[in-house]
């Protein structure tokens, strides 16, 4: 027998409504159509209202057990009504459902006292399930009201209904020592009730508590001043399970004075103290968890951007009231992208973590370190005395980062470049002072990284300068007629003849002049402007090639250079493959340079990339070879044709210098993998006749030729080669 039908077989109490009366309140009729159907049954009636003041009027109403209720409506809104049922002590049931999916909405429904929040796209057994606990709730709540108002017919079903609350009921004598307590006790915190009567309700109760729960037990309050909704912390016994995972008990409070009636029935004599407690301990933790989620970064439970800029502004506050400075850092994880590429999103990740922890312990209990988001951080030192502080704060972690992560089995060096801001020095304002300190972590990045800087009011003008550039580069991809190719040939110098041209890409801007590559690919590749100025390359040096073959040059070969970046796109094939048809292009003749970072992207995807490229008959060649990381696997792994020497083991040749050592191994590195070999910035006659003795015979460089625009690479090659 279940606790309401024993309720029935107790007392036939009168006034009890087994039919239950649900409203759904909500503007568009096809979620009220649905929820009607979802939510009908024999003792159900459902009503609807697609306005607030529609709802409003149903309440006043009186018998609605449940409302189901959007918190977006076209005249007010779901949060003002349950405000207006608040205010007018309409103890019905609310569950919301909403289409906005922010934690704050969540927040505020919770504590505007909504019995469950749920969204719009929850499963509709999920609504179900809800509207059931909710009616079930609302029946009990109902039961227990009726039966409290006939507690003098039956002392018998009064105590039934007692033991089987939910809730702690309880009666304290004048001196506050328990003279009842229900079965709740244990099931809640542990004690039997034997082992409470007689004592002082402060063993139950948290000490942090005391002095305001003894302000309600004594004030002896009855009717309108009785205690309501007081939240209380109570302490469960050491010894109970529930101790092991919570310490203490959150619960609201109610309680009122209990009198002995006086002649002609008023109050006279104070005996004590009646009281309910029910436990929220759940919904206090959903709400700490809402609000930890609001405030804090998931992954490294630091304080987000959000939470940094609050604590920022108090710390700028009490610095100008105490005329003490602060100071601001900007931090960014030196090739981050790296690690995620190579080693995958999990990695990345634990690398977040430990260097998040790791850059905390060089801080003072007091600072904040913060996730901005991706590989940024941000730190706040309140309460120093200059910027050679920070500075040295700064040296503190740059220190500690030298010393290598281990994720999984692989040890991995995160250097970080970090900006430093001032307050009151460099700004004012919260927003402007993390804009400094991220303004100069970027002028770190940009002469090296690994290292920090101090703001300086040049970077501010440097930075516009960058975003005006950046502007101006857009507008260019836009326009589509400020770029042009330059092509630099490539010679075979055993034969004296061209055997290929190099695409270089120039922009003539349209005040500056003209700007090279190395200025503003960065920032393309940055912003992500290089997918269309790739595409722009590929297209425009197909058609110059297209037009060479026409003239009598149909066996050179075409060097396009591709980002890193291009390869990350599923579509990339197609993209080479357009501009090849649509000028009848052969594959072979399309030679793609690609960096050796690329090939440290351990991503499967990125090699079948490369390798059906590869099948296609276009060539893959790796640019600026032996500068960087690449292992000899890569380049059987990538199906590499051939390797380009950079120019830095060219310029210093001698024959009995490094250079001249690098470029023998890396020449014999060749004829072993049966691969090509062109060597980069060749600009002396000696250069080139050491090359020649090392076995080196394809070369570019100014003593050829510097890169030519078109009209003038015909001139070239139509001219004898000196």
């Amino acid at each position: 027998m279940n606790a309401i039908t024993a309720l029935y077989e107790l007392a036939k109490v009168p006034g009890i409504q087994v039919h239950q009366n649900i409203l759904i309140v909500d503007d568009e009729p096809h979620f009220r159509q649905a929820y009607s159907q979802l939510l009908a049954g024999d003792q159900r009636s459902i009503s609807e209202a697609s306005t607030g003041q529609e709802a409003i009027t149903q309440l006043k109403k009186g018998n609605i057990d449940l409302v189901i209720l959007d918190l977006r409506l076209p005249d007010i809104s779901g949060l003002e009504i349950m405000e207006w049922m608040t205010a007018h002590r309409i103890e019905t049931s609310v569950i919301v459902f909403s289409a906005d999916k922010s934690i704050n909405s969540a927040i505020h429904a919770l504590r505007h006292r909504a019995f469950e929040f749920l969204r719009k796209d929850c499963d509709p057994n999920d609504m179900i399930m809800a509207a059931n606990r909710a009616l079930a709730n609302r029946l009990r709540d109902q039961e227990l009201a009726v039966v409290s108002a006939q507690l003098r017919h039956s002392e018998r079903l009064h105590r039934f209904l007692v033991e089987q609350s939910p809730d702690l009921i309880f009666t304290l004598d004048r001196d506050g020592r328990f003279t009842f307590i229900n079965g709740r006790a244990s099931t809640l915190l542990g004690y039997v009730q034997q082992e409470l009567l007689g004592q002082s309700y402060r063993v139950v109760v948290d000490p942090r508590d005391h002095e305001h729960v003894q302000y309600a037990f004594n004030e002896r309050r009855v009717g309108e001043r009785a205690t309501s909704n007081l939240e209380v912390r109570f302490k469960p016994k050491l010894t109970t399970p529930r101790a092991g995972s919570v310490t203490v008990m959150t619960a609201i409070l109610s309680s009122q004075g209990v009198y002995a009636a006086g002649p002609g029935g008023s109050p006279d004599t104070f005996l004590g103290t009646s009281g309910v407690a029910r436990d929220i301990s759940e919904r206090k933790k959903a709400e700490q968890t809402i609000t930890f989620q609001a405030f804090h970064d998931l992954l490294t439970k630091l304080p987000n951007r959000i939470l940094f800029v609050d604590r920022l502004e108090m710390a700028m506050a009490q610095a100008m009231r105490r005329k003490e400075k602060l100071a601001v850092m900007f931090l960014d994880i030196d090739r981050f992208k790296l690690v995620n590429d190579t080693y995958g999103h999990q990695v990345g990740d634990q690398l977040l973590r430990k260097f998040a922890a790791r850059v905390r312990s060089c801080l003072r209990t007091g600072d904040t370190l913060a996730r901005q988001g991706g590989d940024e951080f941000t730190a706040l030192l309140p309460s120093i005395n200059n910027m050679e502080d920070a500075v040295v704060v700064a040296e503190k972690i740059l220190t500690e980062l030298r010393k290598p992560f281990l994720l999984g089995e692989t040890q991995f060096l995160a250097t970080t470049s970090i900006g430093i801001a001032l307050y009151p020095d460099n700004s004012l304002t919260a927003e402007d002072l993390i804009r400094c300190a991220d303004m100069a972590m970027y002028q770190v990045k940009a002469h090296g990284k690994n290292g920090a800087l101090a703001f300086q009011p040049d970077m501010h003008t440097a930075h516009l300068d960058r975003l005006s550039l950046e502007n101006d580069l857009r507008n260019a991809v836009e326009a589509g007629d400020q770029f042009e190719l330059h092509f630099q040939p490539q010679i075979n110098a055993a034969t004296g003849t061209v055997v290929g041209v190099e695409a270089l890409i120039r922009w003539h801007h349209p005040s500056a002049g003209m700007i090279g590559p190395d200025v503003f690919i960065p920032i393309a590749e940055e912003t992500g402007m290089i997918i269309n100025i790739s595409d722009w390359v590929l297209r425009e040096a197909c058609a110059q090639l297209a037009h060479l073959k026409q003239q009598g040059f149909g066996d050179l070969r075409l060097g396009v250079n591709l980002s890193a970046r291009e390869f990350d796109r599923i579509d990339l094939l197609d993209r080479i493959r357009i501009p090849l048809d649509e000028f009848s292009i052969s594959p072979e003749s399309l030679e793609i340079e690609i960096t050796e970072s690329l090939l440290m992207k351990d991503a499967e995807n990125i090699v079948a990339r490369v390798k059906h490229l590869r099948s296609t008959g276009v060539h893959i060649s790796i640019d600026d070879f032996g500068t960087r990381y690449s292992s000899l696997s890569y380049l059987r792994r990538f199906s590499v044709s051939r390797i380009k020497i950079d120019q830095s083991f060219v310029r210093d040749l001698r024959t009995s210098n490094d250079s001249f050592a690098i470029i023998q191994a890396i020449v014999g590195i060749a004829n072993n993998f049966n691969l090509s070999v062109t060597v980069e910035g060749v600009e002396t006659e000696q250069q080139v006749t050491i090359l020649k003795q090392l076995g080196c015979n394809e070369m570019q460089g100014y003593y050829f030729s510097r890169p030519l625009p078109s009209g003038r690479l015909m001139e070239f090659l139509q001219a004898p080669l000196h």
